[in-house]
C-alpha cells in the first residue's frame, strides 16, 4: 500500500469549501468545541491556508506511507540482487572483524531499507517485535560466535530475513518514508531567473542589520542564505550534514575572498550569489541523497478522518 500525504491534503484543500461536515469537525477538534469569536468562514480560511502550506511542503518533500508486509523483502531475498548486496555488507566490516554473528546480522539488517522491503530495523518496535524474535530462531551458540566465512554470513542472513518475512506477513508495519536528492537544480533555476533572484535578495537584505551586512561574516551570510534555502531547493541549515558541509565550504571561500573588508549591499548580494553558485557546482557534481523512514505505530484505519479521502457522492439513480 502506498499513500501520498501531500495528495490527500491537496484533495481536502480543494474540497474544503464544499465539505460542511469536514469544516464542522475540524472546527470542533481545533477549538475543542468552543467556537465563540471564530466564524466558520474565518476558520475555513485559516485552515485552508495551513493545509495549503503543508501541502506545498509535502509536494516539495513528499511523505509516502508504505505498508511493509514482507512481500518485497521475500522478492529481494529470492532475487539475483540478494547475494551481491549481502556480500557487499559483509565486506564493509572486513574479514578480520571479530564481532559475533548476532552483531553482524543486526548491522546488516540496519543497512537494508524500504527499497528492499525492510522496515527501519533501528526502530525499537521493529527490533523488539520483528528482528529479535527472528534471531531467536537461529542457533543461539552460533549467534555468539565470530563469523567464520562470508558463505556462513550470507546463509544465516538469508535465514534471518526469511523469518522476518513471516513476521511481517503476520503483522505488517506501516512506515512513513521520505527521500530527496539535492543536486543543485533548484539553485540553478533560481540563479537563471534574474527577476526572482533580485527580488529574493532584496527581501533577504532588508532583514539583515546594516552593520552585519557591512561585515559580511560567515554567520551573517549563512543566516541570509538560510532564508533563501527554500527558493533554492536547499535544506535548512542543520538538517542535512552533507549539504551543510558544502555550504560551509562555499561560505568560507566567500569570506576569505573579501578578507573581512566592509562591503556595501550590492557586494553583499554578490557574495550571496557567488556562494549559491559554488553550492550549485558542488551539488551538480556530487548530489546528496537523503532518505528517512519512520515507523507509524498507529493503524491507518484509525487515522484522523481529517486526512481520509472525502466521500464522493454517488450519481443519482435513473
Amino acid at each position: 500500500m502506498l499513500t501520498s500525504v501531500g495528495n490527500s491534503l491537496l484533495l481536502h484543500c480543494s474540497s474544503l469549501t464544499h465539505n460542511t461536515n469536514l469544516n464542522v469537525q475540524a472546527m470542533s477538534e481545533v477549538t475543542q468545541g468552543k467556537q465563540e469569536g471564530v466564524s466558520r468562514a474565518e476558520f475555513q480560511e485559516v485552515l485552508s491556508d495551513i493545509l495549503l502550506g503543508m501541502a506545498a511542503g509535502l509536494k516539495r518533500d513528499p511523505i509516502v506511507i508504505l505498508r511493509i508486509d514482507g512481500e518485497d523483502l521475500r522478492d529481494f531475498v529470492s532475487s539475483p540482487r540478494y547475494e551481491p548486496a549481502a556480500a557487499a555488507i559483509f565486506s564493509q566490516a572486513g574479514s578480520e572483524d571479530a564481532s559475533s554473528l548476532r552483531q553482524r546480522l543486526l548491522a546488516a539488517v540496519r543497512q537494508l531499507g524500504v527499497d528492499h522491503g525492510m522496515p527501519p530495523a533501528a526502530d525499537p518496535w521493529v527490533l523488539e517485535n520483528v528482528i529479535e524474535p527472528a534471531l531467536q530462531r537461529l542457533s543461539a551458540d552460533q549467534l555468539e560466535q565470530p563469523v567464520a566465512s562470508k558463505d556462513i554470513f550470507l546463509e544465516q542472513l538469508k535465514k534471518l530475513l526469511g523469518d522476518v518475512v513471516e513476521r511481517l506477513q503476520e503483522r505488517p508495519v506501516i512506515v512513513a518514508h521520505t527521500e530527496n536528492t539535492f543536486d543543485g537544480s533548484g539553485v540553478r533555476s533560481l540563479l537563471a531567473n534574474k527577476f526572482e533572484l533580485d527580488k529574493l535578495l532584496d527581501s533577504v537584505c532588508k532583514d539583515v542589520p546594516v552593520e552585519h551586512k557591512k561585515k559580511a561574516s560567515k554567520e551573517c551570510l549563512r543566516a541570509a542564505l538560510d532564508k533563501m534555502a527554500d527558493a533554492a531547493s536547499l535544506p535548512p541549515h542543520g538538517s542535512v550534514t552533507q549539504v551543510d558541509a558544502i555550504v560551509d565550504e562555499a561560505l568560507k571561500m566567500a569570506n576569505n575572498a573579501h578578507d573581512g573588508k566592509a562591503v556595501d549591499e550590492a557586494e553583499f548580494k554578490k557574495l550571496l550569489t557567488e556562494v549559491l553558485g559554488a553550492v550549485m557546482l558542488r551539488l551538480s557534481g556530487d548530489p546528496v541523497f537523503v532518505s528517512t523512514s519512520t515507523v507509524v505505530h498507529e493503524s491507518l484505519s484509525s487515522s484522523s478522518t481529517l486526512l481520509s479521502s472525502p466521500a464522493v457522492p454517488s450519481p443519482p439513480s435513473e
